[in-house]
Formats: structure tokens, sequence, C-alpha cells
């Protein structure tokens, strides 16, 4: 594997087996990402609750649910390169404490500007969590496993959607809707000291950028302990040392695989998160109670869990990209059932679980083809700049969502109108895979 004194981190991290460090990043990845989906996942259950003890209508709350993703889109476009010059672990750390204390914060806001403000800046510390988690995971993954790595700590996302949505629906009425957030802000803070002890640095991307060996040296002993000494040299075989390099991402080489892979993110996420941030609206306008609206928004959360594990596997196993473009087409099919089958409470939960495992299970498995597309040195520019674009998406949605309902759009419109992004997510994936 290596010649003498030189190890290749590379080469060890793709030939031995799965370890104890690499199960520990997996572990605290998840973690990280679970944190993040909460704090933004309670804004949809909090909403109808706003709206009438402060007697807002739909619209007036769009901003409230957008300032968050304005924030994240800026986040994640700043975070990129900055990830690939300092490093994964130091700026997932500042972006933990970011998005934790400003959720606190907005448990306090006594009117809609405060929350308004405070929801932006949660956004600014969540836009780094998810594209630069993926890449630290990524460069611990052996490619045999990489995409079902990145696609169980993204499930996260989905996984703690559903907490907040059951989570809600015995808080809000128990305790006030400030209550969820107080939860998802101090279990943020209090994580941190344990990512800071315990969360390794990417050893690939220290290799990438010529750290000094002693330092690359104590994450390659906890890999493989008993395998280095005083003498050891590290490389990466697959790709050269250098400086970050961010206009690499439109160099001629990446720049049609990044568009495809930005505009498949922003139609994804426009679906998915017009559905996390208005289907509990929907369905409770549409005269049923905001705890079969949260359980409905749950299960979908759920199916999003199975799916992400399910798809990450095929993928490793399958076409990188065939996979999630399949479950995206699939999606607009579904959509299609959900708006017929609006009023069936057994159906809508059956469908809303499916195609969560669709959906949801194809944008975390989308997340996985930036860690393999773009080299060390700008990757997690590219995973954080496809999540901004797909951020947009996910914003679009927020003021679509609020025209839609302030026009008394009924729930099986909506849903007719997203089985487009659906399939074109799909159709863009197709084609970078056809261009590749």
């Amino acid at each position: 594997m290596n010649t003498p004194g030189v190890i290749d981190v590379h080469a060890m991290i793709a030939d031995r087996p799965i370890g104890r460090l690499q199960k520990l990043v997996l572990v605290l990845g998840f973690c990280i990402i679970a944190l993040e989906g909460f704090d933004l996942a309670v804004m949809g259950f909090i909403v109808p609750v706003l709206k009438q003890q402060w007697h807002l209508t739909s619209r007036a709350l769009g901003p409230a649910l957008s300032a968050a993703q304005i924030g994240l889109v800026l986040g994640a476009v700043a975070a990129g390169p900055l990830a690939d010059r300092l490093g994964r672990k130091s700026v997932l750390l500042l972006s933990v404490a970011v998005f934790g204390a400003t959720t606190l914060l907005a448990a306090t806001a006594d009117s809609l500007p405060q929350l308004i403000l405070f929801r932006f800046l949660t956004g600014l510390g969540v836009g780094s969590v998810v594209p630069n988690t993926a890449t630290l995971i990524s460069e611990y993954a052996p490619a045999r496993i990489r995409s079902l790595s990145v696609a169980f700590i993204i499930c996260g996302v989905a996984f703690s959607s559903a907490c907040a949505g059951f989570l809600s629906a015995w808080m809000i009425p128990a305790f006030g809707w400030r209550s969820v957030l107080v939860v998802g802000g101090a279990i943020s803070l209090l994580m941190l000291p344990v990512l800071l002890i315990m969360l390794p640095e990417s050893v690939r991307f220290l290799v990438a950028r010529q750290a000094p060996a002693s330092r690359v040296r104590a994450i390659v002993e906890r890999l493989a302990p008993g395998e280095t000494s005083a003498q050891s040299s590290f490389v990466a075989s697959v790709e050269p040392v250098g400086r970050a390099e961010t206009k690499l991402v439109f160099s001629a080489n990446y720049l049609f695989g990044s568009l495809m892979l930005w505009l498949a993110y922003f139609a994804a996420l426009f679906a998915s998160n017009m559905l996390s941030n208005w289907l509990p609206s929907l369905i409770k306008e549409a005269g049923f109670s905001l705890r079969y609206a949260a359980e409905v928004s749950a299960v979908y959360q759920m199916g999003g869990v199975a799916g992400a594990l399910a798809l990450g596997w095929a993928m490793d196993r399958c076409d990188l990209h065939t996979v999630p473009a399949l479950a995206c087409v699939a999606s607009g099919a579904l959509f299609l059932g959900l708006g017929l089958a609006f009023h069936s409470v057994p159906f809508m939960l059956l469908l809303a679980f499916v195609l969560g495992f669709c959906l949801i299970g194809a944008i975390c498995g989308v997340n996985a083809l930036p860690t393999v597309f773009y080299p060390t040195r700008a990757r997690a520019t590219g995973s954080c700049w496809m999540h901004g674009a797909g951020r947009c998406g996910a914003l679009l949605s927020i003021f679509s969502g609020a025209q839609m309902l302030s026009m008394d759009w009924s729930a099986s419109r909506v849903f007719m109108v997203l089985i487009v992004p659906a399939l074109l997510a799909g159709i863009a994936l197709l084609a970078k895979d056809r261009r590749r």
C-alpha cells in the first residue's frame, strides 16, 4: 500500500476496514446534521400558531420563513471557500455556535421583525453545515460506501425534522411555540465542546494543504494505530497537493456538471421545502387538526430517513446519477397521487411516507455527488455552492407557498404544481450523467 516511510492516506482509507475513528466521524456528522435540521424544521410547525397569536397572514409570515433561507444561501457561498482554506472542522464549529445561539435568541422574539432578524442569523450559521459535513464524511469514507455514508448523515435532517414534528405536536400546546426553539438552541450549544474535543479535521484536506506531518500523524495514528513513525511522510495519491482553487468549479471540465448539480438541487429543494414549510398549514386549513398536520409531516420525514439509506446503498452499487434521478421522477408521480387522495387519511399517510422515501432520499443522494465530482482542494466550495443554489430553490418555495395560500389554492392544486420541479431535478441529473 505504501513505500517505506511514505503513507498514502487515500489508499489507507480505501483499503482498510472501517475503523473506530471513521465510525465516530459518522456519528458526530449525523448529530451535526440533525441539530441543523431540527432548528430549521421547527418554523414550519410554529407558523400556524403565530398566525393565530400574532394575527398574521400567510403572506406576512413568509419573510420569517424566508429569512433563514436567505442566510443559508449567503452562509453557503461564503463558507465553501473558507472550508477549503481553513479546514472543514473550524468552519463547522463556528456554524454550530452561530445557529445554536441565534435559535435561542429567536425564542425571545416579541415581534415579527425580531423573529426575521434572528432567523436570518440562524441561516448564516446553518448555511455551511450540510455541505461541509458531507465533505468531511466523504474524505473519511472509502469509495465503496461513500454515498451510503453521506446519505446516512444527511438523513439526520429528515430524522430531526420528524422529531421536530412529534415534539412540536406535544410541546407547543403544552408549553408554547418558544419551547421548541429553546430545546433546539440549547442542545446545539451543548454539543459544541463534544465536537471540539472529538471531531478530527479531514486528513485528506491536511495532506492536500501540506499541513505539518505531526498534525497528520496524530490523525493517521487514530485511523491505523501502530502504522506511523516519527519519520513517516504522508501523501494522497489520487490528486496533487496545493492551494484551494475556487475557480476550478467554473472551469471547462466542471462547468456543465456544476450547473446540472445546481439545477437538480434547486428543483428538488423547491419541492421538498414547499412541503416542509407549508404542508402543516395546508392540512390545517383543509379542516384537519394541527396534531394530524404535524403527524403527516413527521411521516414524510421518516420516509426520507428510510429513502436516504436505501438510495445511498443503491448508489454505491449502481450508477451514482441514475438512482436519485429515477427517485425524483417517481416523486412527480407521487405528487399526482397526493393531489388526488388528499382527503383520504390512511392513503395520505402512506403516500407521504413513500414521497419522503423518494424525494428526500434523492436529495440526500445528490449531496454525495459533489464529494465525488470535485477534487479535495475545491470540494467544500463545490458542495457549498451547490447547496447555496438549492437553498435559492427553498427560498423561492417559501414565497411561492405564501402566494398560493394567500390565493386560497387547495392542497391538491399545490401538489400538482410540484410535479414540475420533481421531474426537472431528475432530468438535470440524467443530463449530467449523459454528459459525463
